[in-house]
């Protein structure tokens, strides 16, 4: 059992009980409340959320789950593997809202480092949407001088990019217009194995 200071909650984490559908369905319901402010089309509807979790319980993928003292899920990573298992993808990374900033996050994120660095992984990858102008690439025309404005991104809302880079995650790349015109998925990798 994971426990910070007094403000922080008590929390464990664990795999995802595959097989409970009331698991995957609190899972879904964490990403569509997680994601429907700055990326509302990522789980729009708590039916393409099921889905989506589902996939993520296939054999070869990660699924883990932040649980706190009453037995309730606040927050899910999940973890797929590439490139002959060199490379993870971290996807995706939700927290209940009243348990961000309280190491939730950070402790997911290096649980599953630390599962896919035993699985053979040498770097894990994610990707980050900045869908709302979250980043001073959000809104930008990032085929004009693309690798200074990646040097000199901005947070403007909170985006996730800080979140990871703070956990040691380096921007890799940027897909410009990834989720409609000035709209970019920004790629972050950080070497674990």
């Amino acid at each position: 059992m994971l426990a910070g200071m007094a403000d922080r909650p008590v929390f464990h984490l664990r795999d995802l009980d595959r097989a409970s559908a009331a698991e995957r369905d609190a899972v879904a319901a964490l990403l569509v409340a997680g994601f429907r402010a700055h990326w509302p089309d990522a789980w729009p509807t708590l039916e393409e959320a099921r889905g989506d979790v589902l996939e993520m319980c296939a054999p070869e993928r990660l699924a883990r789950v932040a649980v706190d003292a009453t037995g309730a899920i606040i927050g899910f990573i999940g973890g797929l593997p590439g490139y002959d298992g060199r490379v993870w993808e971290l996807h995706p990374l939700v927290v209940r809202e009243d348990a961000r900033r309280r190491g939730v996050g950070r402790a997911l994120v290096a649980d599953l480092e630390r599962l896919v660095a035993a699985r053979g992984a040498l770097t894990l990858q994610l990707g980050s949407d900045d869908e709302d102008d979250m980043t001073s690439l959000g809104g930008a025309d990032l085929y004009d001088d693309l690798w200074a404005r990646i040097r000199d991104i901005q947070d403007r809302k909170g985006h996730p990019f800080a979140f990871y880079r703070k956990l040691g995650y380096t921007i890799i790349g940027v897909i410009p217009d990834a989720n409609g015109r000035g709209k970019p998925d920004i790629l972050m990798a950080r070497r674990i194995g």
